[in-house]
């Protein structure tokens, strides 16, 4: 079958990256171009209708298979062979009893009768009440409704329906030989009350009904009728005023640095690059940035975790970029979030050798001769935090027997995944990096005694830093965070991703400018201790996330239940954990990249 065609290149690419040649990149377009124009049929050719998964609305991530409610199904279920994103989407699709033939319409047809206990009757009103909503996909295109009808109205007397839909309307668009769009509806319709059930058993008779209508469309732009029409609500728009507001923030800041910064500094050299006849005489006055310059290059303590953090801080800025270009190459369909989750698995294991690379070479050039351990530790720094959210969310869904809960052959795959490919990585480019790192090359000597840090003012504290440095680059976002989450959180569709990458760009320069600024107010307080401080100062930037995550949760949402929660919480966590170390990281080399800028234009003895 075409399904497992595409399975099976699927895992081949996740299991041996390797082997990835022009041919196979080739052949996974081909495989893409197939979910993108679906497949070709005749007039009478029998079509799949799948039955996926049902949830709460407003919980995105509870999902469960649609057979676990007491609806039709075959004797035998049969379910569709998967990819590794359908897997991770939550996705379990089975056969249905629906006989939908090519381009042949069919008239209020019985699907089955079914007698309901009271037990079921329950289980349908309490789904219904929840605002189950169900999903099918019919030739890759997914089918939204909801299993069934509530109303509340008036107060004194208060009037509570509940009714199930037993009747569902197939609307379905064709061009020539090919599937181009498909909805169901229930208008003209009435639900089947499940209010004061007599006897506590109930009898319904499920129909359905089959329309098809020609399209002008081609099979090539069918994606512009998928992204046209959704069962979940599009209010996304092109927010320019968020984007202006962050690049006037942007400009803000870099001309704080390049005129107001630079414009001290040029009066710093001028001050400190005396002639040496009149530098005896001034020695006893100097103070600010110059006098520590004996100490400013004074390695700092836990080299070895400080050299994972840039590593794996680095690892994520190029996997967020790579995601990001994929975006715009249009590699993702906006209805699946499996694609996404599949490329960003793929892509954080060939990026592993970024993460090695980096805090490896990093760590030779500080003196680090313990490289084994550093590698160690940073191929656990992210994973290990990581497989303990993902242990306790997978516990949660399994306890609850929610779809997004993984099967052991994924987490194997997963597994094999990290361990044949990500740490082989890390390893390999851990090596490169330790074999081509120089010397640090520092513009000044360090002294063997460390110079007392004298006295700070309560501005220059490290937490007062990390407040500034974390809340600057956090309001260059806010906007544009709401609709990310009402994205991955929601039932929203981003497809705005040039934006997404033009607020990436501000969003890393507004941290790069805040470091720089921030780190000139700490050696000119005679402070040398900049090397963990350039990272938290930035890196605070994700408990800003995260305390943003709890104000969505709470005031933006309408989540609810120990499943969404956890998950929401625990990943919500992960997020601004990764945040810290992609901000800290370039926050870590735009501070070093400016402290050895002025101190090689220092002239000294």
């Amino acid at each position: 079958m075409e399904s497992e065609r595409r399975s099976m290149l699927s895992l081949s690419g996740f299991l041996f990256p390797h082997l990835w040649t022009s041919a196979h990149w080739f052949l996974l377009f081909v495989c893409l171009w197939t979910l993108v124009s679906g497949s070709s049929y005749k007039q009478g050719d029998p079509v799949i209708l799948y039955v996926n998964k049902v949830g709460p609305y407003h919980n995105p991530q509870e999902t469960y298979h649609y057979y676990r409610l007491p609806v039709c199904r075959p004797k035998e279920v049969r379910h569709k062979s998967l990819s590794l994103g359908e897997v991770l989407d939550g996705d379990r699709m089975a056969e249905s009893l629906y006989d939908i033939r090519f381009r042949e319409n069919v008239e209020k047809k019985s699907l089955c009768e079914l007698k309901l206990t009271e037990a079921e009757v329950e289980e349908l009103k309490e789904a219904i009440e929840e605002l189950y909503y169900f999903e099918f996909v019919l030739d890759e295109i997914p089918i939204w409704g909801f299993v069934g009808y509530m109303e509340e109205s008036g107060f004194l007397p208060h009037s509570h329906k509940v009714g199930l839909w037993t009747h569902l309307d197939f609307n379905i668009e064709y061009n020539n030989n090919h599937i181009i769009f498909a909805n169901v509806s229930v208008r003209d319709m009435k639900p089947v009350s499940l209010d004061d059930v007599p006897g506590g058993t109930l009898s319904v008779t499920h129909t359905y009904t089959v329309h098809w209508f020609e399209s002008p469309l081609t099979v090539e732009r069918r994606g512009e009728r998928l992204r046209d029409f959704s069962f979940f609500p599009k209010t996304l728009e092109i927010h320019w005023l968020s984007i202006i507001n962050s690049l006037v923030l942007v400009v803000l800041l870099l001309g704080f640095v390049v005129i107001i910064l630079m414009r001290v500094l040029k009066n710093d050299f001028a001050r400190y690059n005396i002639e040496e006849e009149a530098a005896d005489d001034l020695d006893q006055a100097d103070n600010g940035w110059k006098i520590i310059h004996t100490d400013v290059f004074r390695f700092p303590m836990c080299k070895s975790l400080l050299c994972s953090v840039i590593g794996v801080g680095s690892q994520f800025l190029t996997l967020a970029t790579g995601i990001i270009v994929m975006a715009l190459l249009g590699m993702f369909n906006v209805h699946r979030h499996g694609a996404i989750n599949s490329a960003a698995i793929l892509l954080y294991a060939l990026t592993c050798c970024v993460a090695g690379y980096v805090s490896s070479n990093f760590y030779k050039k500080i003196g680090g001769d313990r490289w084994v351990w550093n590698i160690i530790l940073t191929t656990l720094l992210f994973s290990a935090p990581f497989f303990l959210t993902w242990s306790v969310v997978n516990t949660v869904h399994w306890l609850s027997g929610s779809t997004q809960a993984l099967p052991v052959s994924t987490v194997l795959l997963l597994l094999a995944v990290w361990v044949l490919v990500g740490f082989p990585l890390t390893v390999i480019g851990g090596i490169f990096g330790k074999n081509s790192a120089g010397s640090f090359d520092a513009p000044c000597r360090t002294r063997n005694i460390a110079r007392q840090i004298p006295s700070q003012p309560w501005y220059k504290h490290s937490i007062v830093h990390m407040t500034i440095g974390g809340f600057l680059p956090f309001s260059a976002i806010s906007v544009e965070l709401y609709y990310i989450f009402a994205t991955v959180w929601g039932r929203e569709q981003y497809t705005l991703y040039g934006i997404l990458l033009v607020v990436f760009a501000i969003l890393l320069s507004v941290g790069a400018c805040i470091s720089i600024a921030l780190t000139y107010f700490q050696l000119s307080g005679e402070d040398y201790r900049w090397w963990w401080r350039s990272i938290f100062s930035t890196g605070s930037t994700g408990a800003f996330i995260f305390l943003y995550s709890v104000f969505y949760y709470f005031r933006r949402s309408n989540m609810s239940g120990v499943v969404q929660s956890v998950e929401f919480f625990g990943y919500s966590l992960l997020t601004a954990y990764v945040f810290s170390l992609m901000l800290g990281t370039v926050s870590f080399f735009s501070s070093l990249k400016f402290i050895r800028y002025i101190y090689i234009n220092l002239k000294m003895d």
